[in-house]
């Protein structure tokens, strides 16, 4: 087998796409090329294996790379809905926007999206021993952002935007890991519900510098601007932030 596979996408169903990947993987490819990709739903949904590649070009559909863990998947355009939902390890690299939720209930590996997201990113992302989500997103974010969070890290860097956020109820329920917007003050957040705003210090800045610099690698920014840059951090208020909302006297 040969060490890089270029597939046409065009006109294929996203089942037999899917399990042209699938037998790639498990022949030892290291790369695989899909050209002419439109809208085929859970492109490597469920792939587990290290070591491989896979370079995406065009527009794949909802759910890229749900519950993966491993690969790592370039996409040279948008993405639909949900990219990342559930993953479980390996990198998403995004050379465009995507649509609502993306990193939806992610709970490892890194996803990177160049420009802007929608509604609900990294909705209920969550952490457990080592495993650690990082969503960064480089242009900006619709409303609730962060919402019923659990874990991780999530970067909002707002570049060649007016601020990071374009909505309200930023981390509206979180009770755990971390929000970090860049070049907003803490006062023009409108945070949700259990959600606490303060300034990011230096050991917050060395918490997303490594994501920051790999940003930066893989979409040719300035980490020198970004890093230089103020920061605000949004954290849960409280561990149990809806719990007056179940008990009554």
């Amino acid at each position: 087998m040969a060490e890089e596979l270029v597939i046409d996408a065009d006109g294929i169903h996203y089942t037999p796409l899917n399990k042209m990947i699938r037998g790639a993987a498990a022949s030892g490819v290291k790369k695989v090329i899909l050209k002419n990709v439109c809208g085929q739903r859970f492109i490597a949904n469920g792939l587990k294996c290290d070591g491989i590649e896979i370079e995406i070009q065009g527009v794949p559909g909802g759910d890229l790379s749900m519950f993966m863990n491993g690969p790592e998947i370039t996409v040279y355009g948008n993405a639909d809905h949900a990219p990342g939902n559930t993953m479980d390890g390996g990198r998403l690299i995004i050379h465009g926007s995507t649509g609502d939720a993306v990193a939806h209930s992610m709970r490892g590996g890194e996803v990177y999206v160049r420009d802007d997201v929608g509604y609900r990113a990294g909705i209920h992302m969550k952490a457990y021993m080592e495993k650690k989500p990082v969503l960064v997103v480089g242009g900006q974010s619709r409303s609730f952002l962060g919402e019923y969070m659990a874990g991780g890290i999530l970067v909002v860097l707002g570049l060649d935007k007016d601020c990071p956020v374009d909505g309200r109820g930023v981390g509206s329920g979180i009770h755990g890991g971390a929000i970090y917007l860049r070049n907003v003050s803490p006062e023009d957040v409108d945070a949700g519900i259990g959600a606490k705003v303060i300034v990011a210090d230096e050991e917050d800045m060395e918490v997303i510098k490594p994501y920051i610099l790999n940003f930066c690698r893989y979409f040719d920014a300035d980490p020198e601007e970004l890093m230089n840059s103020p920061f605000v951090k949004i954290i849960p208020s409280s561990a149990r932030p809806f719990a007056n909302k179940y008990c009554w006297e």
